[in-house]
């Protein structure tokens, strides 16, 4: 997984269940439990559950094989 897509943001932070949606994983935000419940994510390396994780400048997250960075 050496190439990451960048989620550009505009605020301090997202939520984790906002990045799986601006990533097109999810098809809303509702589906984000569901999804964090039955999918291994990684956040910087260490596993989350909470789609409330609140991502900033420089997160990595990780899932489905695919890398994604928050640049703001």
């Amino acid at each position: 997984m050496d190439e990451k897509t960048s989620i550009h943001i505009v605020t301090e932070f997202i939520t984790l269940g906002q990045l799986l949606k601006f990533a097109q994983i999810i098809d809303n935000g509702g589906q984000a439990k569901a999804f964090l419940a039955t999918t291994e994510v990684k956040v910087n390396g260490e596993s989350e559950n909470r789609r409330g994780r609140k991502l900033r400048n420089g997160d990595v997250i990780e899932t489905l094989g695919k890398s994604y960075k928050v640049e703001g």
